[in-house]
C-alpha cells in the first residue's frame, strides 16, 4: 500500500469539497433554468400556502421527478448534494485519520459522523 503524507490527504479532501460544491451549484442551476422555462411566466399567489410538491416530499419521488425534469426536484437534489458535501469530507476525513493511525481522530470522525446521521433521523436541530 502507497504511503499517504498529510497534505495528500488534505488536498484529496480539497479536491472533494470543491467538486460537491461546484456539482451541487451546476445540479441547482441547470434545475432553475428547466423551472424558470416552465414557470417563469406564471405569478405566484402568496394569499394561499401550498406546501411542499408530493414530488419532492420522497427520495422515491425526488428521483423521479428528476428524471421527468421537473425543476423543483433537480433543484432539491442539488441542495441534498450540497448538504452531503461536508459530510463527506468527515468521511475522508476518518479514512485519512485511519490511514495515518491516528485512531483518537478516527473516533471523534466516527462520534461527528454519529451525531449528524442521529440529527438526521430525529429530525432535531441544534
Amino acid at each position: 500500500m502507497a504511503k499517504f503524507k498529510d497534505t495528500d490527504i488534505q488536498a484529496l479532501i480539497g479536491h472533494v469539497l470543491r467538486a460537491g460544491v461546484i456539482i451541487s451549484i451546476s445540479i441547482v442551476f441547470f434545475g432553475g433554468i428547466i423551472y424558470l422555462y416552465r414557470h417563469g411566466q406564471s405569478a405566484p399567489d402568496y394569499k394561499v400556502f401550498k406546501g411542499i410538491p408530493p414530488f419532492v416530499q420522497h427520495a422515491g419521488s425526488l428521483i423521479h421527478g428528476a428524471l421527468t425534469f421537473r425543476g423543483q426536484a433537480i433543484i432539491q437534489i442539488g441542495i441534498i448534494l450540497l448538504i452531503a458535501t461536508p459530510i463527506m469530507r468527515v468521511i475522508f476525513s476518518g479514512i485519512g485519520f485511519v490511514m495515518e493511525k491516528d485512531y483518537m481522530y478516527v473516533g471523534i470522525s466516527a462520534l461527528v459522523l454519529l451525531i449528524i446521521f442521529a440529527s438526521m433521523l430525529s429530525g432535531h436541530a441544534g
